[in-house]
């Protein structure tokens, strides 16, 4: 790092030298524009002849072959990146039929401000049509938290019935939205004006992926659960359920109160949060062990609900950390 007095030209413009080293690699002469790019967290980037957030206006993608797998991981990857405009390339010998641009319809559907624009034999291009000034990244967090948790109440109340429960179109939305936060915190890396268009700091934006990442992964847990209750052939012993559907409640809470410590800066409550996870692995241990020595009916499939419900508190307590990072920066 080099420090430079800033200098007053005229009556209204400042001006600082530029380091010789850096203007003589990137070729730089007198005379020759460069691009100044000011952004609300103080910095001010400077750059030669690359425009901010240029690489990622288009791209064309040439699949290695047309098939269901290879469409949907390249398309989900560069809309993660955060391409504006995406065209799928087929192979010389290959062409896109009309089971692919169903599918493609479908994954954009599935996927927050994506659009078919163009369709053709050898290429399909989609758009985002997403605005990032248009999206809060903290209401996306807060929504999946309750996509998430009320997934995971609905398949822990069907156990006790013993039916399974079908939680994919609701784990989709979930998906949707990591998927949206995904892509704005890779967008920022590459074009700075991302983070003032989102109106968020950047370290914050990490800190509410990170939070996102972990939220849908307790809506994976309660997919896996809800498809566990279908699994019950004899009903358990009420003692047990009712243990279960307590830990339950509490492992949705080390979540809830995590995702709430980050969002709102509490490390306080991000310290209580630990402890309470700490306690409900305790739990969830000691009711493991009691499931071994009785083997009641479905023990099994219990055995692997209490696994799912100690991850569960797992994500809480990531989310948690997090937030105690966030409150310990210098820049809180």
């Amino acid at each position: 790092m080099e420090t430079r007095k800033l200098q007053k030209v005229g009556g209204s413009t400042y001006s600082v030298s530029l380091p010789k080293e850096w203007a003589t690699d990137h070729h730089l002469e007198a005379g020759m524009s460069i691009h100044l790019y000011p952004h609300a967290d103080g910095s001010l980037i400077v750059r030669s002849d690359r425009q901010d957030g240029g690489p990622l206006a288009s791209t064309r993608l040439r699949l290695s072959r047309v098939d269901a797998d290879t469409i949907r991981r390249t398309l989900y990857a560069a809309y993660a990146v955060g391409y504006d405009v995406v065209t799928l390339v087929a192979p010389d010998t290959e062409a896109f039929d009309g089971d692919d641009y169903r599918l493609i319809r479908r994954l954009t559907e599935s996927t927050l401000g994506l659009s078919v624009v163009e369709e053709g034999s050898d290429r399909v291009t989609v758009e985002s049509l997403l605005d990032a000034s248009e999206l809060s990244i903290q209401q996306s967090v807060t929504q999946l938290r309750f996509t998430a948790l009320s997934m995971h109440r609905t398949a822990v109340d069907a156990f006790p019935d013993g039916d399974a429960v079908d939680l994919d179109r609701r784990d989709d939305g979930a998906d949707r939205l990591l998927g949206a936060v995904t892509r704005h915190l890779n967008r920022s890396l590459v074009d700075f004006g991302e983070v003032d268009r989102l109106d968020v700091p950047r370290t914050s934006l990490f800190d509410h992926y990170l939070t996102a990442r972990e939220l849908e992964r307790v809506a994976d847990h309660a997919v896996r659960i809800g498809s566990l209750a279908g699994r019950v052939d004899d009903t358990p012993p009420a003692d047990v359920l009712d243990e279960i559907t307590g830990l339950a409640d509490a492992s949705r809470a080390v979540v809830k109160t995590a995702t709430a410590a980050l969002l709102d800066g509490s490390c306080d409550e991000a310290h209580e949060v630990l402890n309470r996870r700490d306690r409900v692995f305790d739990d969830l241990d000691t009711l493991d062990t009691v499931l071994m020595e009785r083997s009641p009916p479905a023990g099994y499939v219990l055995s692997r609900v209490v696994s799912t419900l100690a991850r569960t508190a797992e994500c809480g307590g990531t989310i948690a950390t997090a937030a105690l990072r966030s409150s310990a920066r210098p820049d809180r």
